[in-house]
């Protein structure tokens, strides 16, 4: 009963883009996770970056891809409930693991992470996807990422750097602009939820999202657990995809289905 979710849940994850998942991981298994993002904070992979300004009284560090060589990590994507509502809310036969994302704000650290989807930075084309986003630490409201309701419907709009909001990936003008979000609220409604140790947000790769800083007494560990279905095709780009997958290309073809070691089937039957 645990690895199923309400009809409902799956519906409104269609509809909305994000849902919000309670207890999606149990006491131990939050432990097990906090335990692989203090390992991975202690030993950074070359693809961490610090992603706040230099003068900001926090630091927010992100790093991408070390589940493979984080037993904590490998045991909750592989075998928590996750891949198993994961395929629900894909509605997908298969599982395959895409990559890991650490992202934590210290206390006070004031940057924003701006509105902006994931999908265009990264090298996957398709629909069926999702993307967990499990905090370690309680979450209030004011700090937790916030999503527009229906943004992943289709709309592609222009990946840019999170600091200098520079166009490093599509080139400038083939995407459209990210409209003036929180200035209009009345047409972008948002969706957002206070969490707690064991919860999760569930969103496509396209829906819009953004979060604020965090408090002076806020710390905000976060692990981010994605994940690719049935229709999930390797979209060969010209320039490094964030996070890059060096030589892929040279295995997979453009539209190739994600059949690689890096991606591995997880078996949910």
């Amino acid at each position: 009963m645990r690895y199923t979710l309400p009809p409902e849940t799956v519906h409104d994850y269609a509809r909305f883009g994000a849902v919000v998942l309670r207890g999606v991981l149990t006491p131990p298994e939050v432990a097990q996770l906090e335990r692989g993002i203090e390992h991975n904070l202690a030993h950074l992979s070359p693809l961490a970056l610090v992603a706040s300004q230099p003068e900001d009284p926090g630091r927010f560090v992100e790093d991408f891809c070390t589940w493979q060589h984080n037993p904590d990590y490998a045991a909750v994507m592989q075998h928590s409930a996750l891949p198993f509502f994961a395929a629900q809310l894909m509605q997908s036969d298969i599982v395959r693991i895409y990559h890991d994302h650490l992202l934590v704000k210290e206390p006070g650290t004031r940057q924003p992470t701006p509105w902006h989807q994931d999908q265009p930075y990264y090298n996957v084309a398709g629909r069926q996807n999702v993307s967990f986003w499990i905090p370690v630490d309680p979450v209030p409201l004011a700090s937790t990422l916030r999503f527009v309701a229906g943004s992943h419907a289709g709309t592609w709009y222009m990946p840019r750097t999170f600091r200098d909001q520079q166009a490093k990936w599509f080139p400038e003008g083939t995407l459209a602009e990210l409209p003036a979000i929180d200035a209009k609220p009345e047409q972008f409604e948002q969706l957002a939820w206070a969490l707690e140790p064991g919860d999760a947000v569930a969103f496509h790769m396209l829906a819009l999202h953004a979060s604020r800083g965090v408090g002076p007494g806020t710390r905000r560990r976060v692990f981010s657990a994605r994940y690719l279905g049935d229709d999930a095709r390797h979209a060969v780009r010209n320039w490094r995809t964030s996070p890059p997958f060096a030589g892929l290309a040279d295995r997979l073809q453009d539209g190739a289905v994600m059949d690689d070691p890096l991606f591995p089937l997880i078996a949910i039957k």
